[in-house]
């Protein structure tokens, strides 16, 4: 076991976000002055750990708590009052491991938040432990996907030349914002661009999840960490904020995918013989049928517009959409990418771009899954001619697209609700929880170190 894995499991017990050895992450905001368009970097990255329970009526209360919109109740416009205000804008994203150090704490983050790993609430307590066990079992597979796209993630990187472009972009339309980058599971954390955006003063801030469609374990976990954050700091709960839900039905994103797709096509000697196949990231089926996750409707009302796109242009190609990155043995959102891929080919289907819909930017998940194990699996079952569309990036349609989303939304911004709800985190009892965290390590250590116990957690669990 090496160090980074020794130091997670001895981490603190109160649960903070596992760190690398090196903490001294550099964070991300681009300047708002007026025609300049350059990065700069900021302090220290603190902790984002205090994970909340998830309820049912989760959804509900996060769309009608703060100046929350999707595009079609968005009002079309410029914002009047821009040079009045000191505008920010905070985008989200999921976040990656920068090196393969930060893998096994990185995987910690992600699988400790209720909203990916949902237990009952008998067993909540076991989250962290369960977590941190998963985390160490994962890793070492995991640190080879990043080792094959070049020991770590590019995700902050392409975040931040994507902000660095929403700004330019923004500048354009003669608003001057500050666009800050809050990831969930790696730094720069949800806390840290706060404690930036506070200190800069902003007036109105535009929340904007890099996560076309909405999903609980997406923008909804994220959203969550943010509410929890401004109910806490007097400040943050007087600032008027703008909650772009979700974005999928925007002409502009629409034709940005159609226009890649395009481009795709026409690299094979016959276009129109080739299936396009859109693979989005699965969700566990309990999200959207007792949780009430909108992300599969909305997944396939996005497909739907970029197939009556491309029809408009002349390309009338058969689609199909799958799902990716399951894990566990929940059932997930079918059909899924890996056994479609084979269906396809014993069908005889010879050509086939690959679509990856529900991601923006590059990742371990578009360059690793999706390049070298489905392109692989394809070309295996028979498929001949393979070809992958790239993710949008900082694709200028895009961009433009993305700084009209937040222009439209400035209007919409309010205050959130300064009432403070305690959690069981802050008021339970510290001895309570020092035993439910003793225990349930315990639990995790035996599993961990049980060789039968471990084998059957695998096959079963992970």
């Amino acid at each position: 076991m090496d160090a980074a894995v020794k130091s997670g499991l001895l981490s603190d017990v109160r649960g903070v976000a596992a760190k690398p050895r090196n903490a001294n992450r550099r964070s991300s905001v681009f300047s708002s002055q007026k025609g300049s368009c350059v990065s700069m970097s900021f302090g220290t990255p603190h902790s984002d750990w205090r994970l909340k329970e998830m309820k049912a009526s989760y959804i509900k209360s996060t769309v009608h708590s703060v100046g929350a919109s999707t595009y079609a109740e968005t009002a079309i416009g410029s914002y009047p009052h821009a040079a009045e205000e000191k505008i920010g804008v905070l985008l989200l994203n999921l976040g990656g491991p920068e090196t393969l150090v930060d893998v096994q704490p990185f995987l910690f983050n992600l699988f400790a938040d209720p909203d990916i790993i949902r237990l009952p609430r008998l067993f909540q307590f076991l989250q962290k432990p369960l977590a941190q066990l998963i985390s160490v079992l994962r890793a070492p597979k995991s640190r080879e996907g990043y080792a094959a796209i070049g020991g770590g993630s590019p995700l902050l990187r392409i975040t931040n030349e994507q902000a660095h472009a929403l700004k330019c972009a923004l500048e354009a339309k003669e608003i001057s914002a500050n666009v800050y980058v809050a990831m969930r599971y790696w730094y720069p954390f949800t806390d840290e661009a706060l404690q930036q955006i506070k200190r800069d003063k902003i007036t109105r801030l535009v929340v904007l999840p890099l996560y076309p469609q909405f999903s609980i374990s997406t923008t909804g976990s994220s959203i969550r960490v943010l509410q929890n954050a401004f109910r806490e700091d007097a400040y943050l709960s007087r600032l008027p904020v703008s909650i772009i839900q979700s974005w999928y039905q925007r002409p502009g994103y629409i034709k940005s995918m159609v226009d890649l797709i395009k481009k795709e096509l026409e690299s094979f000697s016959k276009p129109e013989e080739a299936i396009i196949f859109f693979s989005a990231h699965g969700v566990p089926v309990s999200y959207v049928e007792e949780a009430g996750d909108p992300y599969k409707d909305q997944m396939e009302e996005c497909i739907a517009l970029i197939m009556q796109e491309l029809k408009s242009r002349g390309a009338y190609n058969d689609h199909i959409l799958a799902y990716q990155s399951r894990v566990g043995p929940v059932q997930w959102l079918k059909p899924y990418t890996d056994e479609v891929l084979v269906e396809l080919g014993q069908k005889g289907v010879k050509s086939l771009v690959a679509v990856p819909v529900s991601f923006v930017s590059e990742h371990i998940e578009t360059l690793e899954e999706i390049d070298m194990e489905y392109r692989e699996l394809a070309l295996e079952s028979g498929i001949e001619n393979w070809a992958r569309v790239p993710a949008l990036n900082c694709t200028s349609s895009f961009i433009t697209d993305l700084a009209d989303a937040v222009m439209e939304a400035l209007p919409s911004a309010a205050a959130m609700s300064t009432a403070s709800s305690k959690t069981e985190d802050v008021n339970q009892d510290p001895i309570d929880y020092f035993i439910k965290m003793f225990f349930g390590s315990i639990l995790a250590f035996a599993l961990l170190f049980l060789p039968k116990l471990t084998t059957a957690f695998k096959n079963h669990i992970i």
